[in-house]
Formats: C-alpha cells, sequence, structure tokens
C-alpha cells in the first residue's frame, strides 16, 4: 500500500538532493573526489560570461558562488573545465530513481527536479523497522555505494519543512540529513535571516516585508493577519501558514493535480548578438520546431505569443500575442502568425539574444478549426507531412531531415538539435 492512500496526519516527508550533482557526476566519471577537485561545467565555447551549470563542493568551499560566470572565477586557480554532458545527467538521474524505486513505490515519490525528489515515507517506516533518519541514511548510502554521489536530506512533518530542512539545514549537519516538525521549525528557524533562505520567498517578496519591519518568519507569524492579506492578496495564505510550519499539499495533491491551461513553447538564448535579420530567421525556425511539436503531441491552438530579449538588457523585452482565425497546429499558418508578430514588435537594429515562441491554452486535434480561407485538404496534407518528419527524426535523429533555412549561416536549429535543455547532450 502506497502513502498516499493514508491519512495526512503525521506524515513523515523526505527530500533528496544530489550535492552539485552535474559537477560531481563529472568527478566520479574521472575518478576524482568531488570534494577536494576543483572541477566547473561550463561550455567553454560560449564566451567567457558563460554560466558554470555547476562546480564543486571544493570550490564553494573558496567562496565561489555556484551559478558564477567562467570569467569571476579567480584565475589562478588550477581547476578542471568540464563541458556539460546532459544525456550523461540523465542517466544518472534515471539510475538514482530507480534506487528510490526500490524502496518507495512511485506513486510516492515527486521528482522535483533532475537532482531532487520529494518521497513520502510515512507507510514505509513500520514496514522496513527504520526511523525516517535511518531509511534516508541507507538511501543515500546506495545511492554514494553504487554511483559515487553524495546526497543531502531533509525530513519534515510536511513537504514545506522537508524542504526547509534540506535547504537550510542539512548542509550544516555532520550527517547531511536534518529534521523539522512544526515545533522544531519555531525554535530553530523562527529568527533566521535572510528571509530568502526560505522556500518560495524571492527577493521581491522580501523587500516587501522587510519594508513592513518583517524580517524572519517569527515576525511574519506574529504580524496581523488582515494588514498581510491586505498587502499580499492571496499570497498571504502561504506566507502565514509557511510561518507556522505548516503545508496542506500532499504527494497525492501533487499527484492528482492538472493544470487548467495547457502550453507548449520553444525558447534558446542564442550564442551570439543577432541582429533583425538574422533574429527572424530563427523565428521562423523555432514557429516549425513548435508546430511539429504540437503534431507530435497532437495538439492544436488559435493563440500564440512571441518574446524577444535584446543583448545586455539594452532595452527591455519586447513581446505580442495575437488569436489567430483558426485553430490549428498548421506550420503554414503558425510560422506567417509569428512573422507578423516579429515584424510588429520587435525592435531594428538592437541586437537580440534571447527568443521564445508559445501556442497557449493548446486543446486536442480534435477541436481543430477551419475558417473559409483555409483549405481543410492542404491543412490534413500538411499535417501528413509533418507525422512523417517526425517519425523518421524519431528513428534516425533530429538532423535526419532539415529546411533549407536551417542550413544558412543564421540558421540554429541543425547545432540546437544535438542538445538537451540548451546545453551539449
Amino acid at each position: 500500500m502506497s502513502s498516499s492512500s493514508l491519512s495526512s496526519h503525521q506524515r513523515s516527508y523526505m527530500i533528496i538532493d544530489l550535492k552539485s550533482f552535474y559537477a560531481s557526476v563529472e568527478c566520479v566519471d574521472r575518478g576524482l573526489d568531488p570534494m577536494t577537485t576543483l572541477l566547473a561545467v561550463a561550455d567553454k565555447e560560449r564566451s567567457k560570461g558563460t554560466i558554470c551549470l555547476a562546480i564543486t563542493p571544493a570550490m564553494k568551499a573558496l567562496g565561489i558562488k555556484n551559478r558564477c560566470r567562467i570569467y569571476e572565477i579567480p584565475t589562478h586557480l588550477d581547476y578542471i573545465v568540464a563541458p556539460p554532458r546532459m544525456q550523461r545527467y540523465i542517466d544518472v538521474s534515471a539510475s538514482i530513481y530507480g534506487i528510490y524505486l526500490s524502496y518507495i513505490a512511485k506513486e510516492d515519490i515527486h521528482v522535483y527536479s533532475i537532482d531532487e525528489a520529494f518521497l513520502d515515507v510515512t507507510a514505509y517506516l513500520a514496514l522496513y523497522g527504520l526511523s525516517a533518519h535511518e531509511l534516508a541514511l541507507r538511501i543515500m548510502g546506495d545511492i554514494r555505494n553504487k554511483l559515487g554521489l553524495r546526497a543531502t536530506c531533509g525530513i519534515g512533518t510536511n513537504l514545506y519543512l522537508a524542504k526547509v530542512a534540506l535547504d537550510i539545514l542539512a548542509k550544516h549537519s555532520p550527517d547531511f540529513i536534518a529534521e523539522l516538525d512544526e515545533d522544531s521549525f519555531k525554535e530553530r528557524l523562527w529568527k533566521h535571516r535572510p528571509l530568502t533562505d526560505f522556500w518560495r520567498i524571492g527577493p521581491g517578496t522580501q523587500r516587501r516585508l522587510n519594508s513592513l519591519g518583517m524580517y524572519t518568519q517569527g515576525d511574519i507569524a506574529l504580524f496581523p493577519e488582515k494588514m498581510l492579506y491586505k498587502q499580499f492578496g492571496v499570497l498571504a495564505e502561504y506566507l502565514i501558514d509557511h510561518a507556522w510550519g505548516r503545508e496542506s499539499c500532499t504527494m497525492q495533491d501533487i499527484k492528482n493535480y492538472q493544470t487548467r491551461s495547457k502550453s507548449l513553447s520553444c525558447g534558446q538564448v542564442l550564442m551570439r548578438d543577432y541582429s533583425y535579420d538574422e533574429a527572424l530567421l530563427i523565428v521562423k525556425e523555432m514557429a516549425d520546431e513548435l508546430s511539429l511539436n504540437m503534431v507530435a503531441a497532437h495538439v492544436v491552438s488559435n493563440n500564440i505569443s512571441l518574446f524577444i530579449g535584446y543583448s545586455a538588457e539594452t532595452f527591455p523585452p519586447t513581446g505580442a500575442s495575437a488569436t489567430l482565425q483558426v485553430t490549428t497546429n498548421s506550420f503554414r499558418i503558425l510560422m506567417d502568425a509569428f512573422v507578423q508578430l516579429y515584424l510588429k514588435s520587435t525592435l531594428r537594429n538592437v541586437p537580440i539574444r534571447r527568443v521564445n515562441v508559445s501556442a497557449n491554452a493548446i486543446l486536442d486535434e480534435c477541436f481543430e478549426q477551419y475558417s473559409f480561407f483555409v483549405d481543410p485538404t492542404v491543412m490534413e496534407k500538411d499535417r501528413q507531412i509533418i507525422r512523417s518528419v517526425n517519425q523518421i527524426k524519431n528513428r534516425y535523429g533530429k538532423n535526419a531531415i532539415v529546411k533549407g533555412m536551417d542550413l544558412l549561416e543564421a540558421g540554429n536549429t541543425i547545432a540546437k538539435n544535438s542538445f538537451i535543455g540548451g546545453h551539449k547532450a
């Protein structure tokens, strides 16, 4: 029986995080200890301003920030720069998930990110005759012994307390495990600063809280609730609950959650500054990619949006959205619509670095609608072509079929197809 089928009273959650995951994988594959090796995961081919995806704990111990840029690392350091290998990290993450499954049913696991996962262990403690702390040690030990990776763990009576225990306390614990319940949360963390150390409080929210005289969770808990609701609206409910260490969301709630509105998008950060005309080519490539993805997912849309970000934030981003006369996934219609949005909303003579296209409020293909200006026969023929293209790409690789525009000097599709998550596979 899974934990999710039990009462929500006195639950026990844990969240396990892999320390400096990408960097640790690179060290282990080289037979090196990430706790003593100076290594950064970054693509040197981009520029000295490229962001490091991860650095080892040994580099963090020197005061170097995890998401630093290459040029921010002291030049006198003798360190390894490992190019990102996203497929390798995905494979290792899958192996870690396999270890979780050897202890916990998938219904009680929520993968929060590639290197973090929540586990509802409520039903398993009596089964194994272990405390949550002991079970965490056993799982973390398996990860270390089988994959050579160190993990940290937060344990709590709800999901929020587990995450806070992980983020703030576990790294200071001798065995990298920390536990919290509502009472120990108030005792240990009501006076903790800064507030941005706590899950779901960003710099903007912290500034607003500070302006009202709140600098700690204790301050929030004791602040008049009516004033909090007046200042923060519905967000006040989360602030108040979390200040007292409360969280109503359970693993079952996560598993049952379905978004009301769905969208599909494609985005990329360009490797260099692109001119107005060059970026138009990128928009066309991405509109084509979006159409391929929509056909593969059997969805259609009649609402699209475009986002353009400029180099070095010389100008604020621009963008626009449009409602189409048809509900479709046709590359002909989508490409033309995105080109029109681009011509209407994008600044000329300003270098461009970011592009994002999206289809909003997507629906199942059965809801496709036509207009008097669209020949359904042509649209269906286009869709069959795209389905054939997707089948070939799935079998022989994404670059098995490319368009003529992809071969132009400013084209990015061929190079991008070898990436995972925007980085080298």
